[in-house]
C-alpha cells in the first residue's frame, strides 16, 4: 500500500532519469539536515547552560535556589506575565523595611500585659472550671469575668485597654508581651498567665480587669500581692517592688482618668492586698492587678464603655509603669 507521505511515482513517458531524481531528492534531504544541525547544536548548548554535570558525567538539573539567586531583584520579584518595565529595578527595594523600634526611657525593658479573662470563656466553662494549684490552695483555671448591665464583657474591655497600653509602652521603647489576644478559644489559665511573665523576665507585669460588684460602688483599685510561701508560690522578693508599682499606677491613673479610688474597699487608698490570686502568688516578677472601675455601676460603666476614657486609662497605667521603671 502506498504511504500518503511518500513522493508520487514518476509519470509514464517521463524523460527524468530515475537515478538522477533520487540523487536530487537525496541532495535536498542533506541540505535540510545541514540546516537543522546548527539549531540542534544551539539547543544542546542552552540545555548545558541550564544543567550541571556531575562527577559521573551525567547531567544534573540546576537547583532552584541557585537559579533564583542568580536572578536580579527585579527578575525574582516580577509577577508572572509581567514585562521588565513592570518589575522593580535592581536599585529599588522590593520589601518594605520594618519600622525601627522606638527609642525611649523604657528601651531595654520588658513589660508583660495580661488582659483579664477571655470572651470565649463563656462557651468553655468546663475547661476553665478545672482546678489549678496556686501555691496556697486550688482555684479555677480562669473565670468568665463580668459584664455591664447592657452586656459589654469585661474580657472585651480588658483586651482593648491592654492593646492601647501596649502601644503607649512601645512608644516609650519597651518590649511588650501580651499573655493573649483572644487568639485562643478560652483561657489561658491563671498559672500560665503567671508563667508568661516569669519566663519573659518582665521588669513589670500588669493584669487589667474591671470589677463587678453592686451598683453604687465606684472607682478603681490596685491589687497587690501578699507575702505568701507554699508550693510553687513564694512572693517574698516581689512584695516590695509590686507595692511601688501599684502606688505609681494608682497616682497616675487617678490623675489621667479623673476617676477616684474605690469607695468600697482599700480605705480610700486604691490599694488592696490579697493572697488568693494565683496570678500574683505564682509570679516571680513585680506584678499588680488593676480593677479599672465597676461594670455594674451605671456611672462607672459609662466610662468603661467609652473609647476615649479607655485611652486615658491605658495612658494612666503606662505613665505609672514608666515612673516605676525610672523612665
Amino acid at each position: 500500500m502506498r504511504n500518503d507521505n511518500s513522493p508520487p511515482p514518476p509519470e509514464s513517458g517521463s524523460s527524468i532519469d530515475p537515478d538522477r531524481s533520487w540523487f536530487t531528492r537525496r541532495s535536498t534531504l542533506v541540505v535540510g539536515v545541514a540546516a537543522l544541525a546548527p539549531a540542534a547544536l544551539a539547543g544542546w548548548v542552552l540545555t548545558q547552560a541550564f544543567a550541571g554535570t556531575g562527577s559521573d558525567g551525567q547531567s544534573r538539573p540546576v537547583p532552584l535556589s541557585a537559579s533564583h539567586s542568580a536572578m536580579s531583584p527585579g527578575q525574582r520579584d516580577a509577577k508572572p506575565g509581567s514585562t521588565p518595565s513592570e518589575s522593580p529595578s535592581a536599585s529599588q527595594s522590593t520589601t518594605a523595611a520594618a519600622p525601627a523600634p522606638a527609642k525611649g526611657p523604657l528601651t531595654g525593658r520588658t513589660v508583660v500585659v495580661d488582659p483579664g479573662h477571655n470572651a470565649g470563656n463563656f462557651e468553655h466553662t468546663d475547661e476553665i472550671d478545672q482546678q489549678v494549684d496556686i501555691g496556697t490552695g486550688h482555684k479555677e483555671c480562669d473565670t468568665t469575668g463580668t459584664t455591664t448591665n447592657a452586656g459589654y464583657k469585661e474580657a472585651d474591655f480588658t483586651l482593648d485597654v491592654s492593646r492601647r497600653l501596649r502601644t503607649a509602652l512601645e512608644a516609650q521603647g519597651a518590649k511588650v508581651v501580651l499573655t493573649h489576644q483572644a487568639d485562643r478559644p478560652w483561657g489561658p489559665c491563671i498559672t500560665e498567665r503567671a508563667r508568661i511573665g516569669n519566663e519573659a523576665k518582665a521588669d513589670a507585669v500588669v493584669s487589667v480587669h474591671a470589677d463587678g460588684v453592686s451598683a453604687g460602688n465606684r472607682g478603681f483599685h490596685i491589687i497587690l500581692p501578699a507575702k505568701v510561701k507554699g508550693g510553687a508560690a513564694d512572693t517574698a522578693k516581689i512584695v516590695g517592688p509590686s507595692r511601688e508599682l501599684g502606688e505609681r499606677i494608682a497616682g497616675n491613673f487617678a490623675r489621667t482618668t479623673g476617676s477616684a479610688p474605690a469607695n468600697y474597699l482599700g480605705s480610700g487608698t486604691g490599694l488592696v492586698v490579697r493572697d488568693d490570686l494565683g496570678g500574683l502568688n505564682l509570679s516571680t516578677r513585680p506584678k499588680v492587678f488593676i480593677e479599672c472601675g465597676n461594670m455594674r455601676d451605671a456611672k462607672d460603666a459609662a466610662q468603661l464603655t467609652s473609647p476615649e476614657w479607655r485611652q486615658k486609662a491605658a495612658q494612666g497605667i503606662a505613665d505609672g509603669i514608666v515612673g516605676f521603671l525610672g523612665g
